[in-house]
């Protein structure tokens, strides 16, 4: 074999030897990015305990802190989240920018009693003649606690402790009240639910005895309509995109991430929560992901470009600071998954347009506030639904 044929020889086998390598990188950086083996951590007696759980922008509507008991400028101060981002940034940049916030001091929760409330239901008077037990009022309670699409309640009055309560058994109650709720995300409370509530009411009054007053239809529906106006002007739901820049994710690498920084499984597969840290109240942030993609046979295999980052403004309590925390999330899922956050349109987020948001937010938390129906709230929650 003469030289020039042992040097084409090589040549090719160097060329297949590339090809063949290549093709296996190319394989190799296709795959989406896996979960990493990770040490279990060493108990740290001195930390506190843990506490367990509980797109596109679209802002709405407020301005001054929530002020609790005790609460001084400085205090307050230190309670607002500071949005240390450089509006000049490239957008490409912009998970790099420095957004922290501070530790949450002496969280405070202005809760009203969970109940029936002429704030947001209409409701209807039940009087007895005689004490009613628990046992009978449970008996009495109507197969389904709806009045078309609206929760409905009853509540008596505990001849033991003076205040009202879901009837309970063994107990003995002198007094009763029906109510049904006049607004949700469903819309206002009508005329045929309100008859419907009507029906099941009287139903659950003769069964105990006793005497039902109901308020005016029309003036209930009345006030369903306002109220209903008012839920949906002042209604925010918003939710920010992470992109992956190159490699895409699996299901276990997103779940690793998240949970690093304070993420919890959630109720269904491909949703993590953020939790509260009151327990009892919303989560302060959910995240979503494909479930299917959560639920396949090897989810590993699986490769996720986009995840959702989400907030229910009005289900979360002001005190928490969740949009600010939902943009640490956001930034801090960007920076360690190679990600960027993006609007509806596919646009980078800039860091101006985060501040803007939150000014809108600190009005719709003060609107919010002046109706008694504050942001995180039993009401809040109930109408918000």
């Amino acid at each position: 074999m003469s030289s020039l044929q042992i040097s084409l020889a090589v040549a090719g086998g160097l060329v297949l030897v590339g090809v063949v390598a290549h093709g296996a990188w190319s394989a190799r950086r296709s795959l989406p990015k896996r979960a990493a083996p990770e040490a279990a951590p060493v108990p740290d007696a001195t930390a506190p305990a843990v506490r367990e759980p509980v797109g596109g922008v679209g802002p709405h509507q407020g301005e001054e802190r929530l002020h609790g008991p005790g609460s001084s400028d400085d205090t307050q101060e230190r309670l607002e989240p500071r949005f240390d981002l450089d509006p000049g940034a490239d957008t490409e940049a912009q998970t790099e920018c420095d957004f922290s916030l501070p530790p949450l001091q002496g969280l405070v929760a202005l809760e009203r009693k969970p109940g029936l409330d002429p704030l947001i239901d209409a409701m209807a008077p039940v009087m007895i003649e005689s004490v009613v037990s628990g046992d009978a009022a449970l008996a009495a309670m109507p197969a389904t606690r709806r009045a078309g699409s609206k929760p409905f309640a009853v509540e008596g009055l505990c001849a033991a402790s003076g205040e009202w309560e879901f009837p309970v058994a063994g107990k003995r109650y002198r007094a009763f009240q029906c109510g049904v709720q006049l607004a949700n995300r469903t819309g206002a409370l009508n005329q045929i639910e309100y008859s419907e509530f009507v029906i099941k009411a009287q139903a659950f009054a003769d069964a105990v005895g006793g005497e039902p007053e109901f308020p005016e239809m029309l003036d209930e529906v009345a006030r369903a309509r306002e109220l209903d106006h008012f839920a949906s002007a002042h209604d925010a739901q918003l939710s920010f995109t992470l992109r992956a820049r190159q490699t895409a994710w699996s299901p276990g690498y997103v779940q690793q991430s998240a949970a690093r920084i304070g993420f919890i499984a959630g109720n269904i597969p491909g949703r993590m929560v953020l939790p509260a840290h009151e327990s009892g109240h919303a989560p302060i942030v959910g995240l979503a992901f494909d479930t299917q993609a959560a639920m396949a046979d090897d989810p590993e295999q699986s490769a996720l470009r986009e995840i959702t980052l989400s907030l229910d403004v009005p289900q979360v309590l002001r005190a928490e600071q969740p949009f600010a925390r939902m943009c640490e999330a956001a930034m801090a899922l960007a920076r360690s998954m190679d990600g960027v956050i993006i609007d509806d349109n596919g646009s980078p987020i800039r860091p101006e347009a985060m501040e803007g948001i939150h000014a809108d937010l600190e009005q719709l938390y003060d609107t919010l506030d002046a109706r008694d129906l504050s942001a995180g709230s039993v009401l809040a929650r109930r109408l918000f639904s």
